[in-house]
């Protein structure tokens, strides 16, 4: 793991809590301070749970005292009208709490069901279905960590941590060939170097070029089957596994199809940025 989930945790809490309090909850003011009270959130749908411990962070900044009781985890598939916690302490802590741990919560299990359907719609294929760069500004830990409890894996958390050559890398570089070159002079040992292609042309270009890497960029069924096929001769040619991604165009009504034609990973932007929130309930008892 790149980064450490609890400090991540922690900032994202402390941002969430400050953009909504401000200099104090007002509202709060209306409950007796010494009053103590007891909540059950409660799931309006069925989903994919996902985001525990950005809510009880939530909590527990505003009250340390402050006590859950989960029914559920992380990765747990839920149904409509289940409780998922009871959250007991402070009224007004409670009160104060309550919309940034439910914006968490409702984000975070949006993220991981949407990656739970795309998981299940290839299963039995080889393909893994990957997230990407495409996450809300501020969230990417916490995004990317929803799509392994949804089951996906992750591609890189940023610029630092991989190597990926698009389109605009190729134009300024000048080629595929000189770019790979490049990329190959500065990458460390332990970075990837992954390079994107726009046809089955660029992808023979790329791998004379020596990619083991590559992202099949919007490219229609037929040219994935093609692409693998060409990749697998490459293979028993140089003796140097390739792997393929597809990525564009990608939906539930074809990632299927797009995983039969035997690439190795599939990523998929909508997974964090295409996403609509869980519809959750947080009520007094």
């Amino acid at each position: 793991m790149p980064y450490n989930l609890i400090e991540e945790i922690n900032n994202n809490v402390r941002r969430a809590l400050t953009e909504d309090t401000g200099a104090g909850d007002l509202t709060a003011l209306l409950i007796p301070a010494q009053q103590r009270s007891t909540a059950h959130v409660v799931s309006k749908t069925s989903a994919v749970l996902c985001g525990l411990q950005w809510f009880e962070g939530c909590f527990k900044a505003v009250s340390p005292e402050s006590e859950i009781r989960w029914l559920a985890r992380d990765g747990d598939t839920v149904t409509a009208e289940q409780k998922l916690c009871e959250v007991t302490g402070s009224a007004r802590a409670l009160l104060t709490a309550e919309r940034a741990a439910l914006n968490f919560l409702q984000m975070l299990s949006a993220v991981a069901t949407q990656t739970r359907a795309y998981v299940n719609a290839i299963a039995g294929t080889k393909a893994v279905i990957v997230d990407t760069r495409k996450t809300l500004p501020g969230l990417r830990f916490a995004q990317k960590y929803a799509v392994r409890c949804g089951g996906g894996c992750n591609h890189r958390f940023g610029l630092y941590d991989g190597i990926l050559i698009k389109e605009n890398h190729i134009a300024a570089a000048g080629g595929i060939a000189e770019v790979m070159m490049q990329a190959r002079s500065i990458a460390p040992e332990d970075i990837f170097i992954q390079i994107e292609v726009e046809s089955v042309p660029q992808l023979r270009v790329a791998l004379d070029a020596g990619a083991v890497m590559i992202l099949l960029d919007n490219f229609a069924v037929n040219q994935l089957e093609e692409a693998v096929a060409v990749s697998r001769h490459y293979s028993l040619k140089s003796g140097q596994p390739v792997l393929l991604e597809a990525s564009g165009n990608i939906d539930l009504d074809n990632v299927r199809r797009i995983a039969e034609t035997g690439v190795d990973r599939i990523s998929i932007g909508a997974l964090t940025k295409n996403i609509q929130a869980i519809d959750l309930s947080m009520r007094f008892v």
